[in-house]
C-alpha cells in the first residue's frame, strides 16, 4: 500500500507540473496589450535620471587609462596584448574597443535627443494631456 501512495503522489506531482507548465506556456504566448499612448509623461518624468545616467556613462568611457570601463584603458590593454604577441587576445580586445568607441557616439546622440525631449516636455506640460502639437 505504501508503494501505491508513492505512485499516486508522483502522478499528482507530474500532473501539477504539466498543468503549471501549460499555464506558463500560455502566458508566454499571450500577446501583451497594445500601448494606447507614447509614454511621453513617463519619459518626461524620468528625463533627469536618464540624462544623469548618460552623463555618468560618457564620463566613464572618456576617462583616462586608470578608469575602469574607459576607452583609453581598453586601448592600453590592446596595446599590451600586441606587445606581448597575444594575437587572439588582441583581436578579441580590439573588437570590444571598436564597440566601446561606437557606444560613445551612440550615447552622445542620445544626449542630444534627450535635450530635444527636454525642450518638448517643457513646452507641453511634461507630456500631460494630449501633448499639444504632436507630430
Amino acid at each position: 500500500m505504501h508503494a501505491r501512495r508513492r505512485h499516486l503522489f508522483v502522478g499528482l506531482a507530474t500532473a501539477a507540473l504539466l498543468a503549471g507548465g501549460t499555464t506558463a506556456a500560455t502566458a508566454l504566448t499571450t500577446p501583451a496589450p497594445v500601448p494606447t499612448d507614447d509614454g511621453a509623461q513617463a519619459l518626461c518624468k524620468r528625463l533627469p535620471k536618464l540624462d544623469d545616467r548618460i552623463d555618468r556613462a560618457l564620463t566613464r568611457l572618456n576617462g583616462d587609462a586608470g578608469t575602469r570601463g574607459s576607452v583609453a584603458r581598453l586601448q592600453q590593454r590592446v596595446d599590451n596584448a600586441e606587445a606581448a604577441g597575444h594575437k587572439a587576445v588582441e583581436t578579441y580586445l580590439q573588437d570590444r574597443l571598436t564597440f566601446r568607441k561606437s557606444l560613445v557616439t551612440t550615447l552622445q546622440q542620445r544626449q542630444k535627443d534627450l535635450a530635444d525631449v527636454k525642450t518638448w516636455c517643457q513646452d507641453n506640460d511634461n507630456g500631460k494631456g494630449d501633448g499639444g502639437g504632436r507630430s
